[in-house]
């Protein structure tokens, strides 16, 4: 999990970067299966997956038909393709570890809603950005 303040910059060779991505995934239908023990592993598979992805899971935490997650991205990864690879691999995984659970609220195997959000987060308020940039070349 990452413990870095918001403010901290992170840096490759010739980028500098902080990306904090906001999601959330909800159950298909709505169906409340989420339990505290699928929470728990979820966040296991979340954090798994964005490490592999070159990201790293910030926070997670969810109720009983959905999740939040914060994630601190870099410049490659893209959003889309990084909410694909998540909802796919944890639906995967719970489904082999809380089958007989999940089969009582599903019949096909599925877990999460095609749909998603996904939203920048961190960072100075977007009105503070706007007149930093509308402020640029002022001698003042």
């Amino acid at each position: 999990m990452v413990r870095m303040s918001k403010s901290t910059l992170r840096s490759y060779a010739h980028c500098t970067f902080r990306i904090w991505l906001h999601m959330v995934f909800v159950t298909k239908y709505r169906r409340r299966v989420l339990s505290p023990p699928i929470l728990g592993r979820l966040k296991e598979h979340f954090a798994r997956v964005c490490e592999n992805a070159g990201c790293e899971l910030a926070e997670m935490n969810g109720e009983a038909d959905h999740v939040h997650l914060l994630v601190d991205a870099g410049p490659n990864v893209q959003p889309s393709r990084l909410v694909n690879t998540l909802k796919t691999i944890s639906s995967r995984e719970i489904r082999k570890e809380f089958g007989r659970e999940l089969a009582r609220h599903y019949r096909k195997p599925v877990l999460w809603t095609r749909a998603y959000c996904v939203l920048s987060a961190g960072g100075a308020p977007l009105d503070v950005i706007k007149a930093y940039i509308q402020n640029q070349g002022q001698d003042g």
